[in-house]
């Protein structure tokens, strides 16, 4: 009976075990790699984000601009500020 109930064992151990367990890492993997519906709703919500600041950023440049056309000289720190100015001499 040993001799018979061995390779059965071997076989099927070979034959579903194996497979099984290589099959349900390989859709356990696969099912990791993908965004679920959770982090695209929040991948929209920080994209619509992201977009109305940068509507914000550009509207307060378009005041500032109106308002003083040079306030980005006066805002820069001296060492750039000198750096920006050259550059814009040049580009004249």
């Amino acid at each position: 009976m040993d001799d018979f109930l061995g390779p059965i064992i071997i076989c099927s151990i070979l034959f579903i075990g194996l497979p099984w367990v290589i099959f349900h890492y390989i859709t356990k993997w696969k099912t990791a790699a993908t965004l679920t519906g959770s982090d695209e709703k929040l991948l929209d919500e920080l994209h619509d984000a992201a977009r109305r600041l940068d509507d914000r950023l550009n509207t307060i440049d378009q005041i500032m601009t109106a308002e003083n056309p040079a306030w980005r000289q006066h805002a820069l720190p001296e060492t750039n500020r000198q750096h920006l100015l050259t550059d814009d001499e040049t580009t004249r």
